[in-house]
């Protein structure tokens, strides 16, 4: 039986708090095993032979009710599956979505090199983080064993992503292995018709291998317990990804049944989900609308219990809204996004320039840092610890008060008085009604700016510099 708290978890451990796992006590271990921050091998005391039995129980029950897989080598490697839940609210989900974007082996050289490149290099800054891209798929197009192996052989000398070899046929396959076999790379695919031929692959090479079946749960199933019977669980599932209508509702069906299955405990299908949204492009008529349907049917199942996709379109328009659900439905629910609190220099301030304060909420902070920093604003920026709360729910809700702010000040090591010229702080505009109490904390001038950090260039305008009292 799986098991989702540090209680539940803590029954295991020595309760010694030696805290040679880095933390003070053996229950705030448990926390970490539960999310995932800490490793259950840590705990030193739990690699002693008294604790042998123990260790393996926890373990088994610490194991993730999905399969985890990883897929590539190095940094770059990706880890899909490994999730306990179907709603993230209960726990979170853990492996974020891999996107793999294709190339094909008729493309010319130079074509394919620059679209790689392009895969490899796109990356946009949200929210203290660079939201990019994870994966190439290889598609054998020419049928020729050699012809795909050379394509896999540009792709590799070209970026160190992981790779997803496409092709059903094993000789195919095989050849790109050869290329590849020191990259770990995931093969596409082994069906009813070439399973033999492509299980011996991956058993000979030790790769993970994608077990695909359109609209067959019962054959996907038998394939998987085959698979396993034959020495390999790195195993991903592709029960077919139909793009439009009717098939498109029974797709989205299909996922939800093997997601439940395993999650409930049917291990014989336990195992990450592949979608391939690139199939959009087999039956829309132009780039655009294929594009934009791709990006639907993505989203559909980066919600939905998709581990890992193929897509085809690298156009801006199409994966930003991939990329930004992606990242918002794999941020742990349960703990707000929020910045180190601390002092922040904004371009290159002195002792004229102003003094902002704002919370460490991450999407807070990175908007006011963003507007300002566009704006060529030299400043200083302060985080307050507000428990990563935003402004107007910490005002309201007490994170956000004189004393923090005075503390925050204090900590940062930053003296208004000396190290400005002004002694000013200038408040957000939701916080307006902490300016008495900042003003008999701090002893310095408070000033209120605007509600909206967008605001910002023209309130400076007319109020920056204060005007002397």
């Amino acid at each position: 039986m799986k098991i989702n708290s540090p209680l539940e978890a803590y029954k295991y451990l020595p309760g010694t708090n030696c805290g040679e796992c880095g933390e003070q006590t053996c229950m705030a271990f448990a926390a970490h095993l539960i999310d995932r921050s800490k490793k259950l091998t840590d705990c030193t005391p739990m690699l002693e032979e008294k604790f042998k039995k123990k260790f393996k129980e926890l373990q088994a029950l610490l194991a993730p009710e999905i399969r985890e897989v990883e897929i590539g080598v190095g940094e770059k490697a990706v880890k899909i599956g490994g999730d306990d839940v179907l709603y993230r609210h209960r726990l979170t989900f853990f492996d974020p979505t891999a996107f793999a974007y294709d190339v094909w082996d008729t493309m010319p050289e130079n074509e394919l090199v620059e679209r790689v490149k392009k895969i490899q290099d796109f990356k946009k800054f949200y929210v203290g983080n660079f939201l990019t891209l994870d994966m190439v798929a290889v598609r054998c197009v020419s049928k020729d064993p050699k012809k795909f192996a050379d394509a896999v052989k540009k792709v590799i000398g070209t970026t160190d992503l992981p790779l997803i070899l496409c092709s059903f046929d094993p000789e195919v396959l095989k050849a790109g292995l050869e290329v590849a076999k020191d990259k770990n790379p995931l093969l596409y695919a082994a069906n009813k018709d070439n399973w033999q031929q492509v299980a011996d692959l991956a058993l000979e090479y030790n790769v993970p291998v994608t077990l695909f079946s359109p609209d067959d749960l019962d054959t996907l199933k038998s394939l998987a317990v085959t698979f396993a019977k034959m020495g390999t669980e790195k195993l991903v599932l592709d029960p077919g990804t139909f793009p439009a209508g009717k098939d498109l509702k029974k797709t989205f069906t299909n996922f939800l049944k093997i997601r439940r299955a395993g999650v409930e405990g049917d291990r014989d299908i336990a195992y990450p989900i592949m979608a391939v949204p690139l199939t959009a492009w087999m039956v829309q008529d132009d780039a655009v609308s294929a594009s934009y349907w791709e990006t639907v049917i993505a989203s559909i199942f980066t919600i939905k219990y998709g581990d890992v996709m193929i897509m085809h379109s690298i156009e801006p328009y199409a994966l930003l809204p991939q990329l930004h659900i992606r990242d918002t439905i794999y941020t742990d629910p349960r703990k707000p996004v929020s910045v180190q609190p601390a002092m922040y220099k904004v371009g290159t301030p002195d002792k004229d320039s102003p003094v902002l304060v704002t919370t460490n909420f991450a999407q807070t902070y990175y908007t006011v840092e963003s507007d300002l920093a566009s704006s060529k604003i030299n400043c200083f920026l302060w985080a307050i610890d507000t428990d990563g709360i935003g402004v107007e729910a910490a005002v309201a809700g007490g994170q956000l008060t004189a004393a923090k702010i005075k503390k925050g000040i204090e900590d940062s090591g930053f003296d208004l008085k000396n190290d400005t010229t002004h002694n000013t702080i200038i408040l957000p505009g939701l916080a307006a009604r902490l300016q008495g109490d900042v003003e008999d904390e701090t002893g310095a001038r408070v000033m209120i700016g605007p509600a909206d950090s967008g605001r910002l260039p023209g309130w400076m305008e007319k109020n920056w510099p204060p005007k002397a009292k």
